[in-house]
């Protein structure tokens, strides 16, 4: 059996959840129990599968990416992206004729995926995390949630893909350039939904932050009219994703997005792993938790997504 499909199957078990989180609250006398979990380059041990569950429900929860993006489990210490780069067509075959043979695979690119570490730590009073009344793993799972979140839709924007995953933004690896203006109107905006293939329209979302959101709701037109009409969570029937890691409009920057980031691929690496720091902050009373998890995001389709360019 493949050694990360045996460790999720014992990380499962209810012994090693139990002895997991009597380790996570100080217990130094389990770790036997739970070696199997250990990750070896890091020295801390995945958690246990419901605990997994619950962090990735949160994860979700506080991730602008992981709501529009695709998450494929890749487990294994190697693995490719099987990127299709054509556009298939049906054909019309007369009577008693030749059926068209299509070799498909040569429509396919491998995209090599990496495994790219990221940490998070947290720290907590010892005599809090040793009350029993005190839910350690709902806590943890959600606080290192929002934590890996921020850092996540940081790196799936504006990352270069070394040593962190390739952001839509990268210049090697990004979206193609939709429109470009040196001074944003709403033409612009339309110019960009429609520079999207219809067929990345149907399932397209628009990415901005809150004051490139705010700059395109105060447009009006000589009537005084605004001409970003509905609700703010919607522009053209689209849905509106409003994060702080775009930029804002400035020279030199890309501050919307439009497109369909189905095409955009979070790769999960390993399941998330812990260890405490005890002895670093026995003096104030304390145990620290270092997190980590591995990933990767390439987006595997570059027309599917198109950026606004704002020019020097």
């Amino acid at each position: 059996m493949n050694k990360n499909m045996n460790n999720i199957a014992v990380t499962g078990s209810p012994d090693y959840d139990k002895a997991f989180w009597s380790a996570m609250r100080g217990n130094n006398s389990v770790y036997d129990r739970i070696e199997i979990g250990r990750v070896q380059d890091t020295g801390t041990y995945a958690v246990p599968s419901p605990a997994q569950r619950k962090f990735d429900t949160a994860l979700t929860e506080q991730s602008v990416f992981r709501k529009i993006a695709s998450v494929v489990n890749a487990l294994g210490s190697s693995y490719q992206i099987m990127a299709k780069d054509t556009n298939d067509l049906a054909q019309w075959t007369p009577e008693n004729s030749e059926i068209p043979i299509y070799n498909g695979m040569t429509d396919f690119t491998q995209l090599p995926l990496g495994s790219h570490k990221l940490a998070a730590f947290v720290r907590l009073e010892e005599d809090f995390v040793q009350d029993a009344a005190f839910n350690i793993e709902d806590y943890l799972m959600h606080r290192l949630a929002k934590n890996f979140a921020k850092a996540e839709d940081a790196s799936f924007i504006s990352g270069t893909g070394s040593d962190t995953p390739t952001g839509i933004l990268a210049d090697t690896g990004g979206v193609e350039i939709g429109r470009a203006t040196a001074s944003l109107t709403f033409d612009d905006i339309l110019a960009l939904y429609f520079s999207v293939k219809p067929e990345y329209r149907t399932n397209g979302s628009w990415l901005m932050n809150d004051e490139t959101a705010l700059y395109l709701r105060d447009l009006k037109d000589t009537a005084g009219n605004y001409l970003w009409r509905g609700t703010a969570e919607s522009l053209f029937g689209k849905p509106v994703f409003i994060t702080e890691f775009m930029p804002s409009v400035k020279a030199g920057t890309k501050p919307v997005v439009f497109g369909d980031f189905s095409y955009y691929w979070i790769a999960q690496r390993k399941c998330i792993s812990i260890k405490t720091l005890t002895e670093k902050f026995t003096l104030y009373g304390q145990i620290g938790y270092l997190a980590y998890e591995f990933l990767d995001g390439k987006l595997v389709r570059p027309e599917a997504v198109k950026a606004l360019q704002i020019t020097e």
